[in-house]
């Protein structure tokens, strides 16, 4: 097992950031590393992830996505719509956007961009990802499409941060992989988050949440 979630010393009534809190952390903190074609691994294609929030009851949610048990990649795990960069996309924002569309209908025009967090790739698939932060004004009405997805997961930012949530197992994946990494899971009900997923919701509330920093 791992360690304790970068939180767990923040005292409960600080856990839970507002969405502006949310905004200005993304807006203010500058990405280690930036998605580039220079930097895809070879034979495989840069993705873009949308991570949606909105304020509904007073605090920030996030949208997510049950991925349809028929696929072949990923079946069944939870996930931010996303998806491949294809020729017509202008950039990885532009990628996000349209998978969100869709995925799960989301109106393009709803969506307002407010940041990038760190690009990385992937420990399977070997997959540079982007994951870019948007915003919408209210409680989004969004429609899987069941070619793709399963269910679409409303989760409020205070349950991501509840102390039973959180989860992490340290993994040896092999020198080549980078050896011993620890890797993070959020228990919600009836389902489990981790992998790629996992790690940028750790890294948004790890820099938006007073007093953790940004490691």
């Amino acid at each position: 097992m791992g360690g304790p979630a970068p939180w767990a010393a923040v005292p409960d009534d600080q856990r839970c950031p507002s969405l502006d809190q949310v905004r200005h952390a993304v807006e203010t903190t500058v990405p280690t590393h930036i998605a580039s074609r220079a930097t895809v691994p070879p034979g495989s294609a840069p993705s873009g992830v949308l991570v949606l929030l909105y304020e509904h009851c007073g605090e920030p949610w996030v949208v997510l996505t049950r991925r349809a048990w028929h696929l072949r990649h990923h079946a069944g795990e939870v996930s931010f719509p996303g998806g491949r960069r294809e020729p017509g996309d202008a950039d990885l924002w532009a990628t996000a956007v349209r998978e969100a569309s869709e995925e799960i209908s989301l109106d393009p025009g709803t969506a307002r961009l407010v940041g990038r967090l760190d690009s990385f790739v992937t420990v399977g698939s070997r997959s540079l990802v982007c994951p870019y932060v948007a915003t919408v004004e209210r409680r989004p009405e969004l429609a899987p499409d069941p070619a793709e997805v399963e269910r679409v997961l409303h989760v409020p930012l205070s349950e991501l941060t509840h102390p039973d949530t959180w989860r992490e197992e340290v993994w040896s994946l092999g020198e080549q992989l980078g050896g011993k990494r620890a890797m993070t899971f959020f228990e919600l009900p009836g389902d489990t988050v981790w992998g790629a997923t996992a790690a940028v919701l750790r890294r948004l509330l790890t820099i938006t949440i007073p007093g953790v920093g940004t490691g």
